[in-house]
């Protein structure tokens, strides 16, 4: 069945507590590979702290399906027919959800009014999340 949109965001909630926590270990490595000299706000800094939670997502969703928050609420990203996901609809999925969820959430709050419970970023990259059974 299709997750439902508070399982889901409990799952983002657990997720962005480890995206915290390897944004600040991203952000020690550059420190120390340029000797404590980095603008926060230069666009080159910005774009590889970008693709460290790109990979995130991208890697697990290629390898299982799952990031670790979803594990824990038994959700899982996957292809309309029930197989993986790729690296490029994976990176497409990623894409296409920044936007969906910067702009007042709007593209979680699609599930509520699409009929197979799909976020905006779902239809748009053809993917589903369901619930894993027990």
């Amino acid at each position: 069945p299709a997750a439902p949109l508070w399982r889901r965001l409990a799952a983002m909630l657990y997720d962005s507590r480890l995206i915290l926590a390897l944004l600040m270990l991203a952000s020690a490595a550059a420190f120390l590979i340029k000797g404590g000299a980095i603008d926060a706000h230069h666009p080159l800094f910005r774009l590889y702290l970008l693709m460290v939670v790109a990979l995130f997502f991208c890697g697990f969703w290629v390898a299982g399906g799952q990031t670790l928050g979803m594990r824990s609420w038994r959700l899982r990203v996957q292809r309309r027919d029930g197989r993986l996901i790729g690296w490029w609809q994976a990176l497409g999925r990623f894409l296409l959800a920044i936007p969906a969820l910067v702009l007042g959430g709007i593209g979680l709050w699609w599930m509520l009014v699409d009929r197979e419970r799909l976020a905006l970023h779902d239809r748009l990259s053809r993917t589903r999340v369901v619930v894993v059974p027990k």
